[in-house]
């Protein structure tokens, strides 16, 4: 097959994530393209076995580009009937259902609200789902029947066992996968004894009664550039692209910060590399940890604070704080199902106005856009380099759906990353600086920091004087300081990338989308060519400034369909500016929204394109 997707699903405790991660890891070594995502509660740990602890992991493999982890599996593993409830949508109409048998008892499906004792027939899945009955439990306790483990350790090792069948489902060498394991259990020698047996034995059980069931074989990508590869989540990568950026730069990299799903990952990554003079501080709260980080930036830092939704919030005000002062800092919003709590292990796009507006007076930030997990690494760097480059406050968004998914990776060499040339002051103001002076032409504040001699300064949150720096309050010298601070950001268009155009040019109809639905919007267009409907796509990653060709591109178009996972946040956007620009007679704007804390399917994408055009 080109490509095959597979769902593991089951309790929290099951270990769906590390399963479904180390058969991740296991496709990209072994050449395939992929892409992830992963599916759970919000809940610490709900009850074992009801619908509520729910946890899956869902992977796209392919020989050729993914660009999606797919709209529904070729494979379903349920560890538990309440597994199979939840994911019995998510199946093909002839998909293959691997479940385990000794958890679909008269307890467990009681718990998982069933009304019948034939949970397939009740979910409409016996007439056409191959449906594959494993004893995960028995055979799992089977193969460590010698160990000194207790049961519940022995039961954790089932996820080990039901990965062993699926790399024989797929043709996976299983001496790679132990190589992972080595790493993941490197310090826990029993553990690591333990889940090599249960892998081993679960491959041989499949293959050994040869299962009634054909194999999946996906073969290496033909396609991919030479060089290393690796799968990568959307956090990791940001980690990775911050520490690139400050390497590049000549500078230390500062992280002020505070947990908070589904961010919390960038922090531990970074806090993990002091091997490469990487500083993390976990402050008492989202307020600490950003008025740390702007305490780094005038100390001469690439200076980094994360985020979600609810922290980006209290961390406005001292956001408003470093663009008043003129200071370089990279702000990473995950964002996350809202408003307050919310769902906060659920995807949304709906932290974008608070990322343009959210903050007091006329306040202008840069916001970028990551949209896949493996160029999360691409847009932290750029968000570094915007922000040292240009004196100013960088918002990168990303959000749940990059941040634990995962895509194959192509590891970059540092001599080919763009150069990061950050501001400096000239050496003739030195004895004589002012914060307030700047380049005539770019409108960017001269950066000096503390310590440097000869370039002392008072920097603050008061409006200063245009030519002294020191605090005004007259009101033209407050217009012509509010002016400079947008130019400087405005000038930042004539930096970044053009805005480009994918499929027919001449197409009537164009998808837009920005961050995060990308490779759904991508494989829908691609999807609508094939049924020979003309469409095109224009995806943004830059939103703050936008690219200088917007106006001139979308305006090709007739119609402008604006996907996006929020109530409609950058079409109004794009409508403000369109009208701004405007030269004549405007294209439509509309609208597909979702706010379900999911990603879109290609499936809707599709489905929604042809019911309107």
């Amino acid at each position: 097959m080109t490509n095959v997707v597979i769902r593991f699903c089951g309790d929290s405790g099951d270990g769906m994530q590390l399963t479904g991660t180390l058969f991740s890891n296991l496709s990209a070594i072994l050449g395939n393209e992929i892409s992830s995502f992963p599916d759970f509660p919000a809940e610490i740990r709900a009850p074992q076995g009801t619908l509520g602890g729910v946890s899956a992991l869902q992977i796209n493999v392919g020989s050729e580009k993914v660009y999606t982890p797919g709209d529904k599996a070729d494979v379903l593993v349920a560890m538990n009937p309440a597994a199979l409830k939840v994911n019995a949508r998510n199946i093909k109409p002839h998909g293959v259902l691997l479940f385990d048998t000794d958890s679909f008892n008269e307890q467990d499906l009681q718990k998982a609200m069933y009304k019948t004792d034939n949970p397939f027939t009740e979910l409409g899945l016996s007439e056409t789902i191959q449906l594959v009955p494993i004893a995960f439990s028995a055979l799992t306790k089977a193969s460590l029947a010698d160990s000194s483990m207790d049961n519940k350790s022995i039961l954790r090792c089932k996820n080990m066992f039901a990965l062993g069948v699926v790399c024989w489902l797929f043709d996976r060498p299983l001496e790679k996968a132990i190589h992972f394991l080595g790493n993941k259990f490197a310090k826990k020698p029993e553990l690591l004894k333990a889940n090599t047996k249960v892998i081993t034995d679960g491959y041989n059980y499949a293959s050994n009664l040869h299962l009634n069931i054909n194999q999946f074989v996906v073969a290496q990508s033909q396609e991919l550039p030479h060089g290393s590869y690796t799968s990568i989540a959307g956090n990791k990568a940001a980690a990775f692209g911050l520490i690139a950026a400050a390497e590049k730069a000549g500078k230390k990299l500062f992280l002020g910060s505070y947990p908070i799903t589904p961010a919390t990952d960038i922090m531990q990554e970074l806090a993990a590399r002091k091997d490469v003079g990487v500083m993390v501080v976990q402050a008492e709260d989202e307020i600490s940890g950003v008025c740390l980080a702007i305490g780094a930036s005038f100390g001469g830092d690439l200076a980094v604070t994360s985020t979600s939704g609810p922290g980006l919030s209290l961390k406005s005000e001292a956001i408003g704080l470093a663009v008043m002062a003129e200071l370089p800092l990279v702000v990473i919003d995950v964002q996350r199902g809202g408003p307050s709590t919310g769902m906060p292990t659920k995807t949304e796009q709906t932290d974008l106005q608070q990322a343009l507006y959210g903050r007091s007076g006329e306040c202008p930030c840069v916001v970028i856009a990551a949209s896949t997990p493996d160029n999360c690494f691409d847009y932290a760097y750029q968000a570094a380099k915007i922000a040292l480059e240009n004196m100013t406050p960088v918002i990168m968004l990303s959000d749940t759906y990059l941040a634990n998914g995962t895509s194959l990776w192509k590891l970059p060499k540092l001599s080919e990353l763009p150069e990061i040339q950050p501001q400096s002051v000239p050496q003739e103001l030195k004895n004589h600086y002012n914060p307030a002076l700047r380049d005539p032409q770019t409108c960017i504040r001269y950066g000096a920091f503390a310590g440097m001699e000869g370039y002392e300064h008072r920097n603050m949150g008061l409006e200063r004087d245009n030519q002294t720096g020191a605090i005004s309050t007259n009101p033209q010298n407050h217009a012509q300081m509010v002016a400079n601070r947008q130019n400087k950001v405005n000038q930042i268009a004539n930096k970044i990338p053009q805005l480009e155009i994918q499929g027919d040019a001449n197409a009537d109809v164009v998808l837009v989308g920005w961050g995060s639905t990308e490779g759904h919007l991508k494989a829908a267009q691609q999807e609508l060519h094939k049924q020979g409907k003309s469409v095109a796509l224009v995806h943004f990653n830059y939103i703050q400034p936008l690219p200088s060709n917007t106006y001139k591109v979308l305006t090709k178009f007739k119609n402008i369909v604006v996907c996006e996972l929020n109530s409609g946040q950058f079409a109004n956007y794009l409508r403000n500016y369109l009208y701004e620009h405007s030269q004549g007679n405007l294209p439509q704007v509309c609208q597909y929204n979702k706010v379900e804390g999911q990603p879109f399917t290609v499936g809707e994408i599709v489905d929604f394109i042809n019911s309107k055009f």
